[in-house]
């Protein structure tokens, strides 16, 4: 009795212990995990707290409906949203169709040179894209400074991760609605574009939100391709220059006028309030889409 009491005794110990040690690790768990949610939200509030507070102090509602030159911003806000715009055509029109031809038809030798090559294309830092494109197209093709280059620019630089989301998002489709649409007789190309890509849209969706919020606040290559005016877009491809937000946050703020620097404070919260609109603005879509891709599933 004694020896299985014993025994006894030193296995509920040893069960403690290891509920001790479970509860431990649990809790620092739970608390590099809270770290690292505080270290990856901290910088966030710090940003947002500081730009709204600058512009704060010197906002006024003139800036929405006045160009740069006479003391606004309507003009770079104007040309900002063309520029989105023209991305969101090529960028989403080559990368949803590189995804496509990735994920569907390229053979495995082929595939992994594309993501390869997808990879590499997303390292190379803006501004060299922005000099290759002074030099191919601003002063090879005597383009001059252009919208059509701007745009192709900042589309080379958002194409791999539209082209990897709907890669990803084309190769989570159940391969069940490929064979019940085959099944059905469907053709090829009625499965992916009806099933296929329906179901994958919200995952297209993502990578070209994501895309549009990267090229909003580059400004690199818009300087080597763009540069800036004080008018509105005049409707010209070449030859023709254009205001953007980056530009007066970038330039601006170096000016000797409190003006100007007001101005580059007004923009640099207006970039941000830009992003987290196309943010929510991809959130709802993809909400819409995923109820699109669910129906199309069923």
């Amino acid at each position: 009795m004694t020896s299985a009491a014993a025994s006894e005794r030193t296995l509920h110990w040893a069960e403690e212990r290891t509920a001790f040690s479970r509860r431990l690790a649990e809790k620092w768990s739970l608390s590099l995990t809270v770290l690292a949610l505080f270290l990856l939200v901290a910088p966030l509030f710090w940003v947002l707290g500081g730009v709204t507070d600058q512009a704060a102090r010197v906002w006024s509602w003139h800036m929405l409906t006045q160009t740069t030159a006479t003391g606004g911003l309507a003009n770079a806000i104007v040309g900002t949203f063309v520029l989105l715009a023209g991305v969101l055509v090529v960028a989403g029109a080559i990368g949803v169709g590189c995804g496509v031809y990735i994920a569907e038809w390229a053979v495995p030798r082929r595939r992994l040179l594309l993501r390869g090559a997808s990879e590499v294309l997303s390292g190379v830092p803006s501004i060299v894209i922005g000099y290759v494109a002074y030099v191919a197209l601003v002063v090879g093709l005597r383009w001059g400074y252009s919208l059509v280059a701007a745009v192709l620019a900042l589309s080379v630089l958002v194409i791999p991760y539209v082209a990897k989301s709907t890669e990803i998002a084309i190769s989570q489709v159940p391969t069940s609605y490929r064979e019940g649409a085959m099944a059905l007789g469907m053709g090829e190309g009625h499965v992916l574009g009806r099933i296929v890509l329906r179901s994958a849209l919200p995952g297209i969706v993502t990578g070209l939100t994501i895309a549009l919020a990267i090229s909003v606040g580059e400004t690199a290559p818009l300087l080597y391709t763009m540069s800036f005016s004080n008018g509105y877009p005049d409707g010209h491809l070449t030859h023709t220059t254009m205001g953007y937000l980056t530009y007066v946050a970038y330039i601006f703020w170096d000016e000797p006028s409190s003006a100007d620097q007001n101005l580059a404070h007004v923009a640099a919260l207006v970039l941000v309030l830009l992003v987290v609109a196309l943010i929510l603005l991809g959130r709802l879509l993809v909400r819409l889409t995923q109820r699109h891709s669910e129906g199309a599933g069923g």
